[in-house]
C-alpha cells in the first residue's frame, strides 16, 4: 500500500502535464475533461490509501509498543530489591510508560514518513532523469546536498533529549514520594520544600528542553534554506531548458511540481529526524534499563510471554517458570498431612549478609529449624530478624553460606517455586484496587469460590465473610477507609491460608489490633500454623507462647538459640532473663 501511494504521487502530477499541453495545443474538451476525472481520481484515490497505510502503522506501532511496556514491566519485576531500592516507583512509570509512548509516536509513523519518503524521494528524481537527464542530475546533486545537511546535524539534540526524559523521570519520582508521604509532609510543615523542590524539579526539565529545542531550531532553519536553494533551482532550471526548447510548458510545470513534491520527502526526513532526537534518548535509556542485571540470579528459565500467550482474565506467567530445578514437597489445602508432609525444614548454614558490602548485617549465622516447627525469633531494632526474612525469600543472597529449605539450597529453586510455597503476614496488609476474591487469591482464578469460602470457615471468619454487602465481589479500595485494622488482618490471614504454604513468617501481625479482634486472629493463627513450619517475629511476650523454640539475635549474631521450654527453666538464658525483665522494655 505504501508502493502503491507513492506510485500515485509521481504518476499524478504525468497526467496534469498533460493536460496542460493538451489545453495549450487545442485539444477537443472531451480530452481534457477524461484527462481532469483522471487527475481527481487517482488524487483521491492517493488519499484513501495513504490514510490506510497511516492506520496500519498506528497499528504495528501500538500493538509492539504495548508488547515493549509488558516485557519492560516484567524484567522491573524479575530485578531484585536492590534496584528498587535506587529506583522510585515514579520513575519506573516514566521509563516504562512515558519513554514507549514516545515511541509509539514515532514508529506509528517511522515506516510510512522515513521509509515511504525515502522511496518517493528515489522515485521522483527517477522520473526527472526520464524527462530530462540534465535535470535528473542536478536535482539529484541537490538532493544528496539536502540529506549529507541532514546528516550531519541529526545528532545534536540528542544528550539535551536524553537528559530531559531524565529529569522529567526524577520529577514523577519525586512527586509519587510526596504524595506517598503527604500526610508526614503536611504535619511537619514541610509543604513549602516540597513546592520548591518541585520548582527546582521542572525548572531541569525546563532548562533541558530549551537546549533540545534549541538544537532541534538550528536543523529546521538549516534545512529551510536548502529547500528554499531547491525553488530557486527548480524555477532556475525549467527556464533555461524551456528558453532552449528542450521541454514543453506542461514539462515545465512537472518539474516545479516534482521540486515542491521533493520538498515532502525532505521535510519530513526533517521533522522524523527531529523527533529521532527524543527517541534515540528513550531508546538510550530504555536500553540501560535492560542491560540491568539482577543479582539473585533464577535457577528457573524466565521467559516474558509472547503477544499470543496473554490471557485477559489471570497475569502472565513465564514459559517454564512453573518448572522448578527443584520439585519441593506440596501442601493441600484444608487437608493437611496428619505427619506434616506439607511442612518445610529450614536451615542456615554460617550466612553472613551485608547490604553495602561493608557493615554486616547478620554474621555467620546457622541453625535448623525441623518439618512442623515454629520458630520465635527475638531480637532489637537494627538485628537483623527483617533481612533473615528476606534472604529466605531470595529478595538478597547471602554473601556467605547457604540457606537450605527443605533440604534443597535456595539458589537451585526457581523463584516461582520458593515463594509459591512461603508465605508472609505482617502489620501493614497490602489491599488492591479490587474484588474481595481477587484480593484474597492475588489475582489466581484458578483458586474456585468453594475453596475460598472453605478457607474462610476453617479460619473461623464466617463472621466477617457475611458482613461483606456483595459477598466475594466486594469491591475493595486501597485507601484506609476499605477495611478496618482487624478485617485488612482477617483477609491477610485468608490470604496466607489460600497460598498453600509450607513455611510461615509472622511479623507481630496482631500487635495493633484490640483484644477481641486479636482472639478471633489467634485462632486463625493456630489454623494457619497446624502441620506447617512458621517463623514467628515478636515484638511482645505474648506472641512466642506457641513457638517450639527461640532464636535471639543481637546486632546481627545468634546469642542464644533453643528449645523455649528449655530455655525457660534455665535462669541464665537470655530468653528467661527477657521474660523476667519484660520483653516489651527490652527489645524497645
Amino acid at each position: 500500500m505504501l508502493l502503491g501511494s507513492i506510485g500515485l504521487q509521481i504518476v499524478n502530477p504525468q497526467i496534469m502535464r498533460g493536460f496542460i499541453d493538451a489545453a495549450l495545443g487545442g485539444e477537443a474538451l472531451d480530452k481534457l475533461m477524461m484527462a481532469a476525472s483522471v487527475f481527481i481520481g487517482i488524487a483521491i484515490l492517493q488519499q484513501i490509501v495513504s490514510v490506510s497505510v497511516t492506520y496500519l502503522g498506528e497499528s504495528v506501532a501500538w500493538t509492539a509498543t504495548n508488547a515493549l511496556r509488558g516485557e519492560l514491566a516484567w524484567h522491573c519485576l524479575n530485578l531484585d530489591l536492590s534496584f528498587h531500592n535506587e529506583h522510585t516507583p515514579g520513575e519506573l512509570i516514566e521509563r516504562i510508560d512515558g519513554d514507549v509512548s514516545e515511541m509509539a509516536t514515532f514508529f506509528s509513523q517511522f515506516v510510512v514518513i522515513l521509509l515511504g519518503n525515502i522511496l518517493l524521494l528515489v522515485g521522483i528524481l527517477g522520473a526527472l532523469f526520464r524527462e530530462n537527464w540534465t535535470a535528473g542530475l542536478v536535482f539529484t546533486v541537490y538532493a544528496a546536498l539536502a540529506l549529507l545537511a541532514l546528516n550531519r546535524v541529526r545528532d545534536i539534540a540528542i544528550p539535551h533529549q536524553k537528559a530531559r526524559r531524565q529529569a522529567e523521570a526524577d520529577m514523577f519520582g519525586f512527586i509519587e514520594e510526596q504524595l506517598s508521604g503527604t500526610e508526614d509532609i503536611r504535619s511537619l510543615g514541610a509543604v513549602g520544600y516540597s513546592i520548591q523542590r518541585l520548582f527546582h524539579l521542572q525548572g531541569n526539565i525546563m532548562r533541558h528542553d530549551r537546549l533540545a529545542h534549541f538544537k532541534s531550531w538550528i536543523i529546521h532553519n538549516a534545512i529551510g534554506l536548502v529547500l528554499t536553494a531547491g525553488n530557486l533551482l527548480a524555477l532556475g532550471m525549467g527556464y533555461w531548458l524551456y528558453q532552449r526548447g528542450a521541454i514543453t510548458i506542461g514539462t515545465v510545470y512537472l518539474f516545479i511540481h516534482y521540486v515542491n513534491l521533493l520538498e515532502q520527502p525532505i521535510w519530513a526526513l526533517t521533522r522524523q529526524i527531529e523527533s529521532f532526537q527524543t527517541i534515540g534518548a528513550c531508546v538510550e535509556r530504555l536500553n540501560e534499563l535492560l542491560k540491568m542485571e539482577p543479582k539473585v540470579k533464577d535457577s528457573s528459565l524466565q521467559l516474558y510471554p509472547s503477544a499470543g500467550e496473554w490471557k485477559s482474565d489471570a497475569l502472565p506467567v513465564p514459559m517454564a517458570a512453573e518448572k522448578s530445578a527443584i520439585d519441593l514437597p506440596s501442601t493441600h489445602l484444608l487437608t493437611a498431612d496428619a505427619n506434616g508432609a506439607g511442612a518445610l525444614s529450614l536451615a542456615f548454614e554460617s550466612v553472613s549478609f551485608a547490604y553495602n558490602g561493608d557493615d554486616s548485617v547478620l554474621k555467620d549465622l546457622s541453625f535448623n529449624l525441623g518439618k512442623g516447627k515454629v520458630l520465635g525469633l527475638l531480637g532489637r531494632t537494627g538485628s537483623g530478624k527483617s533481612t533473615l526474612t528476606r534472604l529466605i525469600f531470595r529478595l538478597y543472597d547471602p554473601m556467605q553460606g547457604r540457606i537450605l529449605l527443605g533440604g534443597q539450597d535456595l539458589r537451585h529453586i526457581g523463584l516461582q517455586a520458593l515463594r509459591q510455597k512461603i508465605t508472609m503476614v505482617t502489620q501493614e496488609v497490602q489491599l488492591f484496587r479490587a474484588s474481595v476474591r481477587d484480593n484474597l487469591t492475588f489475582f489466581d482464578h484458578s483458586i474456585s469460590d468453594a475453596q475460598i469460602e472453605a478457607a474462610i470457615e476453617a479460619l473461623e471468619l464466617s463472621d466477617w465473610y457475611r458482613s461483606l454487602p456483595e459477598g466475594l465481589d466486594t469491591q475493595l479500595e486501597t485507601g484506609a477507609k476499605s477495611l478496618s485494622a482487624g478485617e485488612a488482618q482477617l483477609l491477610a490471614f485468608t490470604r496466607a491460608f489460600l497460598h498453600q504454604p509450607g513455611l510461615v513468617i509472622l511479623d507481630e501481625a496482631s500487635s495493633r489490633l484490640d483484644p477481641l479482634t486479636e482472639q478471633r486472629i489467634e485462632r486463625a493463627i493456630d489454623h494457619l500454623l497446624k502441620d506447617r513450619t512458621a517463623i514467628i517475629i515478636a515484638h511482645r511476650l505474648g506472641t512466642v507462647h506457641r513457638a517450639d523454640e527461640i532464636l535471639i539475635l543481637e546486632e546481627g549474631k545468634m546469642v542464644e538459640h533453643g528449645p523455649r521450654k528449655d530455655l525457660l527453666q534455665n535462669p541464665e538464658s537470655r530468653f528467661y532473663k527477657l521474660l523476667q525483665t519484660g520483653l516489651e522494655e527490652v527489645l524497645a
